[in-house]
């Protein structure tokens, strides 16, 4: 039994703490928005090294003392560090990562994405949300406690999130650097601001290249038209069977089931996707289940000519990437073998078709119920001063079954300073709310106090 946590008088006295630092907490995350850390490939690689360098110095400026990098093979190094834990006491492993989605002015900015700047309470720019805020609010966190960690903190901070990771090969192989009692995940978040969520699921992800060949070379289609198929043509007809006439996912035997937590109200899901009020939403049940247990089918890329490149031909070649989102606790191997074979079997007039760049990630499903957790939701909820609801979440982080599966007696939490509502994450104008800021600092800080008086 978790009792009643923490004592209003200790959440009001750790919010006065917090603001008093809250202006350094600000600069020093505007200092890592400020260098653009995109770490795909073809991008420079300096800024990616200097946030890290930026990151080992902020944490180690506020109490974690031997913040360092850590060498990952083959790819960008982590930020870790760690606090020993007093005896008896339990270890906390907050993860967040350094590296950002790629940015343009000209795909919608409003002001430059690594120039950042404060608007009615938000912060602007690229990764101010997702996911420098982590790093933020962790070494806050730290600073919050003054010294006196009552149990014992680790950090590790990625730098290939976004991108191809290599950290998951570096987890597997040393699974004693990670072991904790409880993952702390700080690259999640809510709704709306102020509204506290805890996230208990994720989806999984799976995609694949389909390419479609019905002629040697491009011909005339006025000389050649009618009788031979297009490539171009037969891929639309093979994309368009990956959705029934009211627009469910129609690959058989996928996996999926009804969301039982919170609900995700269709005017707020129609507001913040940009949903035209013309158009409808597609597939069947509530918005929670198409968006957290049910699977979602996309087209993400198609090589096809330009319409300013168009000219009379049959094309003998097209492909796209389809990406498939698939439910919490599904094979992602198993799931992707299904959307091939649906592919390969709505292949019109014996097209030839090749499937490749098969790519495959696991969902995750949040164990609930221990100490950890529901101390981090009795802490949540003083903080916010509000119930915490739960939530699933359309996104994938891979690296937690990972994680899982390294130290498979752990708890997780999965929270953060995002927010569905303004930030907008990997998209133009992103931005993070300061008071979000400040009431995460706060609620780790006491989470980690009520977990070391537990013992």
């Amino acid at each position: 039994m978790v009792r009643d946590t923490p004592n209003p008088a200790d959440v009001d006295a750790m919010e006065k703490k917090v603001r008093t630092f809250l202006p350094d907490v600000i600069g020093d995350l505007k200092e890592l928005i400020s260098v653009p850390s995109v770490a795909f490939p073809g991008y420079p690689p300096e800024p990616v090294y200097r946030v890290a360098e930026l990151t080992a110095d902020l944490l180690k400026r506020n109490g974690l003392a031997d913040a360092r990098l850590l060498e990952i093979p083959g790819g960008y190094p982590a930020v870790t560090g760690e606090i020993p834990a007093p005896p008896g006491a339990p270890t906390v492993l907050f993860y967040a990562h350094y590296d950002v989605q790629p940015a343009r002015k000209e795909e919608g900015w409003e002001t430059d994405p690594w120039i950042p700047t404060i608007k009615n309470d938000r912060l602007y720019g690229r990764g101010a949300a997702d996911n420098k805020s982590g790093i933020a609010t962790i070494a806050a966190t730290i600073r919050a406690l003054s010294g006196k960690y009552p149990v014992g903190i680790k950090v590790i901070i990625e730098g290939e999130e976004e991108t191809a990771s290599h950290l998951h090969a570096y987890v597997e192989a040393h699974p004693e650097l990670f072991r904790c009692d409880l993952f702390i995940i700080t690259d999640m978040g809510k709704l709306i601001p102020g509204e506290p969520v805890l996230s208990t699921t994720l989806r999984g992800e799976v995609s694949c290249v389909v390419t479609v060949r019905t002629l040697a070379h491009a011909v005339h289609s006025g000389v050649f038209g009618g009788p031979a198929p297009d490539a171009l043509i037969a891929l639309i007809r093979m994309l368009a069977t990956l959705h029934d006439r009211q627009g469910d996912v129609a690959i058989a035997g996928l996996s999926s089931y009804s969301w039982r937590g919170a609900e995700f109200p269709e005017p707020l899901y129609r507001r913040l996707s940009g949903l035209s009020e013309s158009v409808e939403t597609i597939g069947s049940g509530s918005i929670g289940s198409r968006l957290w247990s049910k699977p979602s089918v996309t087209v993400i890329g198609i090589d096809a000519p330009a319409v300013r490149d168009a000219s009379n031909i049959l094309i003998p070649q097209a492909r796209a990437r389809v990406s498939l989102r698939i439910a919490p606790g599904s094979d992602p191997k198993h799931e992707v073998r299904l959307l091939a074979d649906h592919l390969r079997a709505h292949v019109p007039w014996h097209a030839r078709v090749e499937i490749s760049e098969v790519h495959s990630s696991s969902g995750f499903i949040c164990p609930t119920g221990g100490l950890g957790y529901e101390t981090a939701r009795k802490v949540m909820g003083a903080v916010y001063r509000r119930p915490v609801q739960e939530s699933g979440a359309g996104g994938s982080i891979p690296l937690l079954n990972v994680l899982r599966h390294a130290v498979p007696e752990a708890e997780f939490v999965l929270w953060g300073c995002e927010d569905h509502e303004q930030s907008r994450i990997h998209g133009a104008n992103e931005s993070v709310s300061i008071s979000e800021l400040e009431r995460m600092i706060v609620t780790q800080a006491l989470l980690l106090q009520e977990l070391g008086d537990r013992q």
